[in-house]
């Protein structure tokens, strides 16, 4: 008997084998396959005004579910600050502004911090990112903010080779752009929008790397940290502008900015998946031979030149509240550079997932 078990086995297993199973390409296991279908773009118009700032300069946007309105920081040196924002498919309004201050109270002096990052927290405060400022030896950082009075209350740890020391470190304007938290909140992902400065080598493509940090009870811990490939766009300007958690799970939107005198802004909106990413913290100098480190994949999603809009300078990424047809919606708004000619431009789209 014992040999017709085995038999069936046998004929099971190869009706098994020979069944047109479908097949899962590794791409499809690592990345949630999410894409995007544009709805609609408003804009804010040229030198806007509130409480006597002019509402520009907009590098970051997260959206508050619970008080439906946006926080956008604006990366004005002389006067850091955010904006509350009420924003829909046709209008752009200001509704408050809230300048940045120090642990004592005091503002930021003038020319000390580049705010570029912010994300909402769970419990209702912000988490600001700042470039830093170069001419005045200001470093980068990144620190958390009462959304009420914008009072600083933490700031979170910096490895040393982040800091600019001679040719080491964040370079000028190229510091923490990219700023999100995950789904649950308990995770924060920042990212320089280029390479250090001891990371840039001839012949080696530019990998920006992503501080991964867990949100405790008492304060902010740093876990880890991952190297993002930079598209080669081949204009004068490349950079990572933005991240935006899908998930728990390591999965973001990541928004690319380049920009040349004769093409203007060009744009891209990627999804990333730091699955079996390289642990690179402690690194303080990347190898030249690189091919032991796996960074961060990433795909295409959307480039938004497609569009046949015109592109200003997009930087800032957020979901916000459901469309009217209940689709989950992403913003994406433009950072004008108090240039007196350009508007505040946010581009609406609804978040879809491919078959």
């Amino acid at each position: 008997m014992r040999w017709r078990y085995l038999l069936t086995a046998i004929l099971l297993l190869g009706l098994l084998w020979g069944c047109a199973l479908p097949q899962v390409r590794a791409e499809e296991r690592l990345f949630l396959n999410v894409g995007v279908e544009f709805r609609g773009e408003v804009q804010l118009p040229v030198g806007s005004q509130w409480q006597g700032t002019e509402v520009g300069g907009l590098s970051g946007l997260t959206y508050d579910p619970r008080q439906r309105h946006f926080y956008a920081i604006s990366d004005d040196r002389q006067q850091p600050r955010f904006y509350t924002l009420e924003i829909t498919p046709e209008t752009i309004v200001p509704k408050g502004v809230t300048f940045l201050r120090q642990p004592n109270g005091e503002g930021y002096p003038a020319n000390t911090a580049d705010p570029e990052g912010i994300a909402l927290t769970p419990q209702g405060r912000l988490v600001i990112s700042s470039e830093g400022v170069t001419a005045t030896a200001s470093p980068p950082w990144i620190k958390g903010f009462e959304r009420e009075n914008g009072q600083t209350i933490v700031a979170l740890p910096i490895p040393k080779y982040y800091l600019p020391s001679g040719q080491r470190g964040i370079r000028n304007n190229l510091g923490f752009e990219a700023l999100t938290l995950s789904s649950a909140g308990d995770r924060l992902f920042v990212g320089v929008e280029s390479a250090l400065a001891q990371d840039v080598r001839p012949n080696i493509p530019i990998y920006c790397r992503l501080l991964h940090y867990l949100r405790g009870e008492v304060a902010p811990v740093l876990l880890a940290e991952h190297l993002y490939p930079l598209e080669n766009a081949g204009a004068m300007f490349n950079g990572l502008v933005e991240l935006l958690a899908l998930d728990n799970g390591g999965h973001f939107l990541s928004l690319e900015r380049s920009y040349s005198p004769r093409e203007g802004y060009g744009i891209k909106l990627f999804e990333v998946s730091l699955g079996g990413a390289t642990d690179t913290l402690g690194m303080a100098t990347l190898p030249v031979d690189l091919r032991a480190i796996r960074p961060a994949q990433k795909r295409l999603v959307l480039d938004l030149n497609t569009l046949g809009i015109p592109l200003t300078n997009l930087e800032g990424m957020s979901f916000g509240p459901p469309l009217a047809d209940g689709a989950r919606s992403l913003y994406i708004i433009g950072d004008n550079n108090f240039d007196g000619k350009t508007p505040t431009q946010v581009l609406i789209f609804a978040l879809t997932a491919k078959p």
